[in-house]
């Protein structure tokens, strides 16, 4: 299924090294981009999207929810995967195939073949929302890559390093744009700078970010 993901004919995806083991793709996810939307609607049919509580007690200012065998969550208790929505007491939805086809075909790209995720948090930003610096520490297994996909309007993204007083790069994310991060990457910081105000044509004032993973 890899071959739905990757252009065809005169197209070329960018790659666009970010450190070792990091790359963003240009516009890889772009030609599925309407039905990547559509599955986000579904999910959130059985599983709205709700702005979750950091252990310290702050509302995110991003609202998420989760599809996959776990779902990642944050409450006072701390951040953790569950297998269960907490909201709703029921499983997260399944896993789309387009998601699925869409983490192999771009780890594949990033030089991560075999790549299976088994969540995905699904992020739904509006203007003002921003993600802080941060790990992925709560997987399993850190030697997964993690998938990251944008969709809607555009936004900055921070990569960092190991350490949060790292020097920080700047990347301009765009619809369709994809960031695959792994190896000596894996544990690196990132995040999201506040989302700017803005209109596109297939989410509105919205962006949305796909984040897959290995988690169990």
């Amino acid at each position: 299924m890899r071959d739905l993901f990757e252009p065809s004919g005169d197209q070329e995806v960018l790659h666009e090294p970010l450190g070792e083991g990091a790359v963003l793709l240009r516009g890889f996810a772009a030609a599925r981009s309407a039905t990547l939307l559509a599955a986000i609607d579904s999910i959130a049919d059985a599983a709205p999207f709700r702005r979750m509580i950091t252990p310290g007690g702050f509302e995110m200012s991003v609202a998420m929810t989760n599809c996959g065998t776990a779902g990642w969550v944050t409450d006072r208790k701390g951040y953790r995967y569950t297998t269960h929505d907490p909201d709703s007491g029921k499983p997260w939805p399944r896993l789309p195939r387009e998601f699925l086809d869409l983490a192999e075909a771009a780890a594949v790209a990033a030089g991560f073949p075999g790549f299976l995720p088994d969540a995905c948090l699904v992020n739904r930003y509006e203007p003002g929302a921003r993600l802080s610096l941060h790990q992925d520490r709560d997987e399993a297994d850190y030697g997964h890559p993690i998938v990251s996909v944008s969709l809607g309007l555009p936004a900055t993204f921070q990569f960092g390093g190991p350490k949060r007083s790292d020097p920080v790069k700047k990347v301009a994310l765009r619809h369709g744009d994809v960031v695959v991060w792994g190896g000596a990457s894996r544990l690196f910081h990132h995040g999201v700078l506040t989302l700017k105000d803005g209109e596109h044509p297939s989410t509105g004032r919205r962006r949305f970010n796909l984040t897959m993973r290995k988690a169990l």
